[in-house]
């Protein structure tokens, strides 16, 4: 019963973090607006980016980023703006990048990302919704903390331990958390999860 109860209280968070992410991208029409995105799990990030889709008034262009790419911003100017580049008009009502995970040369990223930051507000008129992993935000925190520091709380959305379990990522993911907390229970949870 208390599973049942944990899996309820994840989703209640997570749809709570989903209506504030839709109200975010609405309020931040026709300006630029930095929003991350918080979610370690890809399958439960498509299904949070599916719903935002299906509840947002506001159009949303996706664009998934090669592990190849070397910087943010001129990755985001030449998929969103027209052919020109010199103008804004053709930006979407709201921009959501991902793959930032999959960056080969994240660390160059960021810093690019940070030296260049000015460059963001001048030639984007609609939010940019970044989806990152804990693992993105603490290298954005060391690498791009002023680009970071240009938006608000990050949204969090969350996997219920019990569905840990039947996400291979997610089972790993939660091991090598466990594992760096030094929490005496770590282990006692791990040998749980590892029966499940």
């Amino acid at each position: 019963m208390t599973d049942l109860l944990k899996q309820q209280e994840t989703a209640r968070y997570n749809e709570r973090s989903l209506k504030t992410l839709v109200r975010s991208i609405a309020m931040s029409q026709q300006q630029f607006s930095l929003i991350l995105v918080r979610c370690n799990y890809e399958q439960l990030r498509q299904q949070i980016a599916q719903r935002l889709r299906e509840m947002s008034a506001v159009p949303i262009q996706d664009l998934v980023l090669p592990a190849s790419v070397k910087t943010l911003y001129t990755t985001l100017q030449a998929n969103t703006l027209l052919p020109s580049g010199a103008s804004a008009v053709g930006s979407p009502s709201a921009l959501m990048v991902f793959g930032l995970e999959t960056v080969v040369a994240i660390d160059e990223l960021m810093a690019s990302t940070n030296q260049v930051r000015d460059e963001f507000r001048k030639n984007f008129s609609c939010p940019v919704v970044l989806w990152v992993t804990d693992d993105i935000v603490t290298k954005m925190i060391r690498l791009a903390p002023d680009f970071k520091s240009w938006a608000a709380a990050t949204i969090k959305f969350e996997m219920a331990v019990e569905q840990y379990s039947r996400h291979p990522i997610g089972f790993l993911h939660l091991r090598n958390r466990l594992g760096k907390t030094g929490i005496g229970a770590s282990n006692q949870l791990w040998r749980t999860l590892s029966h499940l």
